[in-house]
Parts: C-alpha cells; sequence; structure tokens
C-alpha cells in the first residue's frame, strides 16, 4: 500500500500550476474534459507521491491543507533552493521536545536542531491559496529497532519508537 496523491483545494489554477511548476515539480498531467472540469498533477523531485489540484477536484476549501511535510536531507539548502526560486519560507526551527513540532508554535525554538538530529529540524511555506507546507529534514531513516542512545535521533523520538514498537 502506497499513498500516491494528495489532493490540494486552490482557487486560482492557473497560479497555483505556476507556483507548483516555479518550486521545480514534475508537471504530469493538465488535462481538461470541460469548461467545469481540470486537472493537474504535479510531483516534488524524488517524490513518489504526487498533488493534484484543479477546477471540480475537491470540495475543500482553498488553503485548509495544511502541514504537507516535503523530506529533505539538508533543511538550509532545500530552503535556499526555495529563496532563489522567490518563496516566502520560514527560518529554520526546531522542537524543544524533539519529536515533532507543535502546531501552535509553542516549544518551538528558531534555528535548525543544534546536533541536527534526523527528523528534528523544519521549515515551513504556503502555496498562494495559503495552503501549508513543511520541509522535515529526515538523514537517517527510523525503524523499530533503533537502539537506546543511537545519536542520529533525539532521544525523544527513539523512546517514543522503541515504546511503540514494544507494544507499549
Amino acid at each position: 500500500m502506497r499513498l500516491e496523491i494528495v489532493i490540494i483545494p486552490v482557487s486560482d489554477v492557473d497560479r497555483a500550476k505556476r507556483f507548483y511548476g516555479d518550486l521545480g515539480w514534475r508537471l504530469d498531467i493538465d488535462h481538461a474534459a470541460r469548461d467545469d472540469y481540470r486537472v493537474i498533477q504535479f510531483t516534488p523531485p524524488g517524490s513518489a507521491c504526487s498533488v493534484i489540484f484543479g477546477k471540480n477536484v475537491t470540495a475543500a476549501a482553498p488553503g485548509s491543507m495544511q502541514g504537507l511535510h516535503l523530506i529533505v536531507s539538508d533543511i538550509e539548502a532545500a530552503r535556499e533552493d526555495l529563496l532563489r526560486r522567490g518563496v516566502e519560507i520560514s527560518e529554520p526551527f526546531h522542537d524543544t521536545g524533539g519529536v515533532f513540532h507543535h502546531a501552535d508554535g509553542k516549544g518551538v525554538a528558531i534555528g535548525p536542531n543544534p546536533q541536527r538530529r534526523s527528523y528534528a529540524s523544519y521549515a515551513s511555506f504556503s502555496d498562494p491559496d495559503g495552503n501549508g507546507w513543511v520541509f522535515q529534514e529526515v538523514t537517517a531513516r527510523l525503524s523499530g529497532d533503533v537502539e537506546l542512545g543511537d545519536a542520529r535521533f533525539t532521544s525523544e523520538v527513539v523512546n517514543a519508537v522503541r515504546h511503540t514498537a514494544t507494544g507499549g
């Protein structure tokens, strides 16, 4: 089972097409069947999952998708790439609790995770409609057999994974 498509609600299809194209994403489909139906599909570089938006493809309100995560190996390089492309993006940030960022902004500190632990650094941006994207820096993948003290991850992440893997 794989996640293949995420539908993004937008108000202006052509504006969204320009935005996602300007990100350097691959345009897979731009299909209009009638005046009241159009589907556009883009795929981020290196991703197996694509996004679709268009006219009459979702009833969701434009800008209502939040927390869409794009995994990057270097948060600062990915952020610089978007800045060069003219996209407004937050400064890198990390959660002081070490597991995941808080939507309310509490427990969040400016700058990447000081030890650059995997899964611990973020930067956020939005498309023109306000759909929210988050870069998350992942340099090593977690598994259920991660060992205590593994310095690639925050201790909070290791404990959470080990607790889940043992059925706790």
